[in-house]
């Protein structure tokens, strides 16, 4: 599969002008890069580097925030570096940062998943994405709990995802729109947090359980974006942080952290990223 994603980014690369400067499109994501690597070198280097070091600056974050916000270091990330990406050792961590920096082990696979009592786009079919590590499931069941009493109805449409699984979509999404298009909208396989069991994708009958941007102006999304923090989630991929965040807005994908984090990311508008800028470890 990932010969076949190479060879599609190689005509890319020959067709396109875009694709002609200096900043290939190998630096936009790292693992077709170590497959070249790889074919020319015959093994993966491997070099231990610092923790979780996260380089972006926002003006935003004030310096009250920096010196009053701490978390127990088992929540960083550990990181090791193999052939320039940034690869998680403590994929196990409910706090673990999940991005184009940051990816898992392919071989990664949640040891607690579970399927949540929750109402399912798909029905009682029991396949992988109804499934959630057990801590975040038992949040999720409490906050869908919240919002029945709350006269909201929610659905959830795709929690766990393996890599492999991740892979196929990925793939299907170059052929679709082209590499550069792709990387903003779905994940590389590594860099899905579908892929940690903390994820889980939410819609409504309104949008007929499809996924769309929409469903962030639906009752639904607005109660989910004021009180899914309550029950530890956050609205990973937020309007107005594409940048920092590295995606496209998904008004229907929400990430457990746990309801103390969770808290201080939505009082202070902030995303996974930011929070990891400034809160402190001990």
């Amino acid at each position: 599969m990932k010969k076949l994603i190479l060879l599609g980014v190689m005509s890319t690369l020959f067709l396109t002008t875009a694709c002609a400067r200096s900043e290939t499109i190998f630096d936009k994501v790292p693992f077709l890069k170590n497959i070249v690597q790889n074919d020319k070198n015959g093994q993966a280097v491997e070099e231990p580097i610092e923790e979780n070091p996260i380089e972006q600056k926002n003006d935003d974050l004030n310096s009250q925030s920096k010196q009053e916000i701490t978390l127990n270091d088992i929540f960083f990330n550990q990181i090791k570096e193999v052939n320039g990406q940034k690869i998680i050792l403590n994929p196990d961590n409910t706090m673990a940062l999940v991005n184009k920096q940051f990816g898992l082990p392919e071989t990664f696979l949640p040891s607690d998943l579970v399927r949540p009592k929750v109402n399912f786009s798909f029905g009682n079919q029991k396949i992988d994405k109804s499934l959630m590590r057990k801590e975040a499931a038992v949040a999720l069941e409490k906050m869908f709990k919240e919002a029945v009493r709350n006269g909201i109805e929610l659905f959830a449409v795709s929690g766990y995802r393996s890599y492999d699984y991740q892979e196929s979509l990925f793939h299907a999404e170059v052929d679709k729109v082209g590499l550069d298009k792709a990387v903003e909208a779905v994940a590389v396989p590594g860099q899905s947090e579908h892929q940690t069991g903390l994820a889980m994708d939410i819609s409504s009958r309104a949008e007929n359980m499809l996924l769309t941007a929409e469903f962030g102006n639906s009752k639904e999304g607005k109660w989910l974006t004021e009180n899914a923090h309550r029950f530890g989630f956050i609205l990973r991929y937020p309007k107005g942080k594409e940048s920092i965040t590295g995606y496209q807005y998904e008004a229907w994908h929400f990430r457990y952290i746990g309801i103390n984090a969770a808290t201080i990311i939505h009082e202070n508008k902030w995303t996974l990223e930011e929070y990891f800028q400034i809160v402190k470890k001990v």
